[in-house]
């Protein structure tokens, strides 16, 4: 991904993170989680281990360098058949401005697959992380290029903890 599209992602995450955290509180996030918060995680590691592919596939309608894909894709159409046809672990785009993903979509996967689910995004809060969470994930992609040292720190550990 060229770095000027990374920085208009970051840019334009930052702005819709706040957005995000303004219209739902953390508080009230964790309180919507409830059990889901402390469901285990399905490990990739241990998917990736044990399976004779240790293929993660993806669900993404969309890519900044290419435009639509699939537009009309659905997970519920989608995330059975990869695991299905034998993937170790399904990364879940959740981006909507450029990737075409939301949240739902994580949502919806993990009430239809048993696999381990990344969430596929530009995480650059820990707010993000507890989305991830509440919402299924056992994973999440951080992307060092667009975080400092410390932050990446941060966002590591608490992901872990998670």
């Amino acid at each position: 991904m060229e770095k000027d599209i990374l920085q208009d992602i970051i840019a334009n995450k930052r702005v819709e993170v706040e957005r995000q955290k303004a219209a739902v509180s953390l508080r009230t996030l964790l309180s919507l989680g409830g059990d889901r918060l402390e469901r285990p995680t399905r490990s990739m590691r241990e998917a990736l281990a044990s399976s004779p592919y240790g293929i993660i596939a993806e669900f993404k309608r969309k890519s900044p360098s290419k435009g639509w894909l699939h537009p009309h894709a659905e997970v519920a159409d989608v995330v059975p058949a990869y695991e299905a046809g034998g993937a170790s672990a399904c990364s879940v785009l959740t981006d909507g401005k450029f990737f075409g993903g939301s949240l739902g979509d994580l949502r919806k996967s993990r009430h239809l697959a048993d696999l381990p689910l990344l969430r596929k995004d530009f995480i650059i809060d820990t707010y993000q992380l507890f989305q991830a969470k509440v919402m299924g994930a056992d994973a999440v992609l951080l992307i060092a290029a667009a975080l400092t040292r410390e932050e990446c720190r941060v966002l590591t550990d608490t992901a872990h903890g998670l």
